[in-house]
């Protein structure tokens, strides 16, 4: 019987052989990062259209299942749903600009939400080592929802692209990070 443990080694092993390609994942990553961030209006536009197509193919799902359904009232709701999901795909495709203007607002509040009940929680974890980190990252979390929320409409122009070029900039440096480190036994 071959336990988690070999399963997991396995992995490794298999990946260590490949670390070069890790690596070069993590560049990729790391060079589309820098582009967008080098162009954050084009970054956010192209994020814009990401949500698009993902809003699109899951209204498609939807409407697909809501036609295996045997109650009408069931088939109602998951078209409908199904078909908004659709209508919102193609306003982002439409009107890109528009779509990040909504997406960055949500955007915003979603991040101040997430602060406070992040501070909540670091308030009730008081006699945890650490709290006063989780704490720090619950007001930096707020500030920056606010920040966007203060300044929207306009940084619609450019958050989504900033956040995307930032995710895609640590997401690349962490695949060379871990590439490296597979690189060496």
């Amino acid at each position: 019987m071959v336990g988690t443990a070999d399963v997991a080694s396995g992995g490794r092993s298999e990946l260590r052989t490949r670390w070069g390609w890790v690596v070069a994942l993590g560049v990729i990553f790391l060079i589309a990062g820098v582009i967008a961030l080098g162009s954050v209006v084009t970054a956010t536009v192209a994020s814009v259209f990401v949500v698009g197509v993902m809003m699109t193919l899951s209204g498609i799902a939807e409407i697909i299942h809501g036609f295996q359904m045997r109650s009408w009232g069931r088939f109602f709701l998951w078209v409908l749903i199904g078909a908004l999901y659709v209508v919102a795909g193609f306003i982002a495709f439409s009107n890109p600009l528009l779509a990040s203007v909504v997406l960055t607002l949500v955007l915003g509040i979603g991040l101040i939400a997430a602060g406070i009940v992040r501070g909540v929680l670091a308030a009730q974890m008081r006699d945890a080592p650490g709290w006063g980190w989780i704490l720090v990252s619950a007001v930096i979390t707020v500030i920056v929802g606010l920040i966007i929320v203060a300044g929207w409409p306009a940084t619609s122009l450019f958050v989504l692209g900033i956040f995307l070029g930032v995710d895609l900039i640590f997401a690349g440096v962490g695949w060379i990070a871990a590439g490296l480190a597979l690189r060496n036994p």
